[in-house]
């Protein structure tokens, strides 16, 4: 079919370092990278961006790994994603969280963390329960709606809230949601300690045991919708390190995410 290609550094966890990076923070970023061409650029990119790379896992024997979006007037269509490398991390990854350099079990990191669940189900369940994690501001996201039901593993678990789709609350649950609002008290239910749901161009809903916020997004014409999830993570967790109420932080996370889908990507 007709149509064009835009080729981008990305990934859930450099597209939220990224925006985090923009406001003004110094986001560290844990991955694994290949060594070969595609790894060179990227590292170098990364490096442009003020992200702090000290704690890439670099591989000598696999490819980077690479995600490749088909998106139409709808919206998107299709996704691939070979992940092979990333799927490739252990605990011995994480080392900087737990040998001192970042935090330990004596003195554990008391920033946030962010976790995306393209990690194994295995490594996921033990990081579930590491007590190097116990004071982290857990945020969680799915990688896809495939993999989303691998951060089951933190329901019941205090500071850690989960960033979902509607598709992604459905995979969970193991039932589909007819909006944003339903899906965050159906996860609640499960355990979670918080959510904030999304869904589109329609209401997205941040909730805990005490408060639930449901707002709608700006109306917009979108021109892109890969990513679009993780500057709104993004965007939200800046205006939460900064103090901003709430309601105002998903406010403002919705209109970033709408800008975001709204501003057609430059081709490359």
């Amino acid at each position: 079919m007709p149509g064009t290609i835009h080729q981008t550094p990305g990934g859930v966890a450099l597209n939220i370092a990224r925006t985090l990076a923009k406001q003004g923070h110094r986001p560290a970023l844990i991955a694994a990278i290949g060594r070969d061409a595609a790894a060179k650029a990227l590292v170098a990119e990364i490096g442009a961006l003020g992200i702090d790379s000290r704690f890439l896992v670099r591989s000598d024997t696999l490819p980077t790994d690479t995600y490749l979006a088909i998106e139409g007037a709808n919206g998107l269509i299709a996704a691939i994603a070979t992940a092979a490398a990333l799927e490739s991390m252990g605990m011995h990854a994480l080392a900087p969280l737990h040998d001192g350099r970042l935090g330990s079990d004596v003195a554990p990191w008391r920033g946030a963390v962010v976790l995306d669940s393209g990690l194994t189900p295995t490594l996921i369940s033990e990081l579930a329960h590491a007590n190097w994690l116990c004071a982290a501001d857990l945020r969680l996201t799915a990688a896809s709606p495939v993999k989303a039901a691998r951060l089951r593993a933190f329901m019941g678990r205090p500071r850690c809230s989960f960033y979902l789709n509607l598709a992604e609350a459905g995979q969970i649950c193991g039932t589909p949601f007819a909006d944003s609002a339903r899906a965050a008290r159906a996860l609640l239910a499960l355990g979670a300690a918080r959510v904030l749901v999304t869904d589109g161009p329609n209401a997205a809903t941040d909730a805990d045991a005490h408060v639930q916020i449901t707002r709608p997004p700006p109306a917009t014409a979108p021109q892109r919708v890969t990513g679009a999830g993780d500057l709104f993570m993004a965007a939200h967790i800046a205006q939460e390190l900064a103090g901003t109420p709430r309601q105002d932080a998903l406010d403002i996370a919705l209109r970033a995410a709408a800008a975001y889908v709204a501003d057609a990507p430059h081709l490359s």
